[in-house]
């Protein structure tokens, strides 16, 4: 969900639906739909036709009027001249004097007022539209596994296929290197071979060249006519004659023969059939360490920014604000305000901006350790939840019981409000009040509404007309017996989010649709946790309080590995 760019401040107040001019709207008639001021309804009104018998209800009390029903002008439907008085239990249909005089007089038992039956169907109704809803809500679970599980699908289909594009190229440079070695290999040998029968070639023809050349000396010598001469050399020329002995191999070596190998799928590699996709969520939860504060309550946890693992932690009720640093299995504190704290985020520059009690909030510098003023100003509502997102908007939840209002406002660097959500379309509030918030990777604002005195609350997605698109209450089985109350909220590195629910010691795991994925309260591993956040490393920071009417000052955090979420 983008943020809207035009600024919403609640609902357009609507006109008289008589007079269209004065827009203070006081009464409703039920039987006209009409909504009224005060002149409309006691001048114009009562000129309609059979005024005296509509019912006009306060504007403020329309939402909780229901209309009582007439039971006693119902046609009986046998007999067209007489009036419904009665309910047939046995039947299960609607009985006047003559039907009970003449079908239902052994059903005298079974005979009940028409109200009572009415009660009894809106009771079986009720009940219907409850299964119905569990239906919808069990279906709901199954379609967003479903989708999980084509997501996972087309994930795994899209690295199968990088695998074999990989193999592919990998055995293409083997083959190809290979092929390379054996032309090289041809190449060296045949070389040797050559050069070692051109050897013995060029001395053939060298011993060949000889033979000619004593030829021809011998076919001279023996023309000659000077018999002293020929005498003189004849011994020389005899020795001539002599035929060199050339000795060569028998045999040479020659090149190999290629013969081509046997490719088989198995060399190249195969599709295996991997374990069938589980339709249940896999989330591991692994608690790395626990440390152990001096606080009573850890009420915010706000890690710092591409920093050596330091974080901001507070005591809201105790008005203390502590940057502290985890060292082993403990925590060194580096800065320490006496500062009273209703809500805090971080900001880039690792200062965190939070609320003192005032509608302006205040920045505190981790350089100077000062608080000033900045540009974020809700007034008159006073802060409840501080949200900094990824394009550096400031979103704030706000509250106030003199003016009975409560929204979240979304700010811009400059302070302006861009978006308010308050009312929704029928000028009902959205909030009771919104005490922590979270914006996902998909721009789904997250908000945590529930009131610190109350004993149930909710999580609601914020749509982009100002109305509520989805919430979560709980879940049948960990709320049975205790309502669900959350106080925190945290966007996972998957685009889920994670909810606190500090009495049932419960991590409750949504998805982007604001419907359960999961939950976690293994054993009680981590009890009354009251904040959590994570690191831009991943890891998972959880603050808790100590046990309910303890005044020791021993609240833990901590640092959760939770994959698969």
């Amino acid at each position: 969900m983008a943020f809207s760019k035009s600024i919403q401040k609640g609902q357009i107040p609507i006109n008289c639906q008589l007079c269209e001019i004065d827009k203070v709207i006081k009464w409703k008639c039920i039987e006209c739909n009409l909504l009224m001021c005060y002149n409309c309804c006691d001048k114009i009104h009562p000129k309609f036709r059979n005024a005296t018998d509509h019912k006009i209800v306060d504007i403020k009390d329309v939402g909780h009027y229901n209309e009582k029903l007439d039971f006693t002008n119902i046609k009986c439907d046998e007999h067209s001249a007489q009036f419904s008085c009665l309910f047939c239990k046995k039947c299960d249909s609607l009985v006047c004097p003559t039907c009970v005089s003449k079908v239902h007089k052994k059903h005298a038992n079974d005979l009940i007022e028409i109200s009572e039956a009415y009660e009894m169907k809106i009771d079986l109704l009720k009940k219907g539209q409850n299964h119905l809803e569990n239906s919808k809500a069990s279906m709901t679970t199954i379609k967003d596994q479903l989708s999980r599980l084509k997501t996972t699908e087309n994930s795994n289909k899209m690295k199968v296929r990088q695998d074999i594009l990989s193999h592919e190229k990998t055995l293409k440079t083997i083959i190809d290197n290979y092929f390379r070695q054996l032309k090289e290999e041809v190449d060296g040998t045949s070389k040797s071979v050559l050069r070692h029968i051109e050897n013995d070639l060029s001395m053939i023809i060298g011993s060949i060249q000889d033979v000619e050349n004593n030829k021809g000396e011998i076919k001279d010598f023996i023309n000659l006519t000077d018999a002293s001469k020929f005498f003189q050399n004849i011994r020389k020329m005899e020795k001539s004659m002599a035929v060199p002995t050339v000795q060569t191999p028998k045999t040479y070596d020659s090149i190999p023969k290629f013969i081509p190998g046997e490719i088989k799928k198995s060399s190249v590699g195969v599709l295996q059939i991997n374990d069938r996709q589980s339709m249940k969520l896999s989330v591991d939860f692994v608690v790395d360490k626990t440390f152990q504060t001096d606080l009573s309550v850890v009420t915010h946890i706000c890690p710092c920014i591409n920093d050596d693992m330091s974080m901001w932690i507070s005591c809201g009720i105790k008005d203390e604000v502590k940057r502290v640093k985890p060292n082993g299995n403990h925590l060194t504190v580096l800065l320490s305000f006496n500062i009273e704290v209703y809500c805090m985020a971080i900001l880039p520059s690792n200062d965190i901006i939070l609320s003192v009690g005032r509608s302006r909030l205040q920045q505190l510098s981790i350089t100077t350790g000062k608080l000033t003023d900045t540009v974020y100003d809700i007034d008159p509502l006073g802060p409840t939840a501080i949200h900094v997102t990824s394009d550096n908007k400031v979103v704030v939840g706000g509250y106030s019981i003199k003016h009975g209002r409560r929204a979240v406002i979304v700010m811009n660097k400059n302070g302006e409000h861009e978006t308010v959500y308050e009312n929704d379309q029928q000028n009902q509030p959205l909030f009771c009040y919104p005490c922590s918030i979270t914006i996902t990777c998909s721009g789904n604002i997250y908000v945590v509404d529930c009131k610190p005195d109350s004993g149930r609350g909710k999580v609601a997605v914020l749509g982009q007309g100002g109305s509520i698109v989805n919430k979560y209450t709980g879940h049948v089985d960990i709320n049975k017996d205790i309502s669900f109350r959350p106080v925190a909220i945290s966007t996972t590195p998957k685009d889920n989010v994670i909810v606190v629910d500090m009495d049932t010691h419960t991590l409750h795991i949504l998805n982007n649709a604001c419907r359960l994925m999961t939950y976690f309260n293994k054993n009680n591993v981590i009890l009354y946790p009251r904040t959590l956040a994570y690191t831009p490393t991943g890891k998972l920071y959880i603050g808790c309080s100590t046990t309910k009417n303890s005044s020791s000052k021993e609240a833990k955090i901590y640092e959760v590995t939770i994959t698969g979420c």
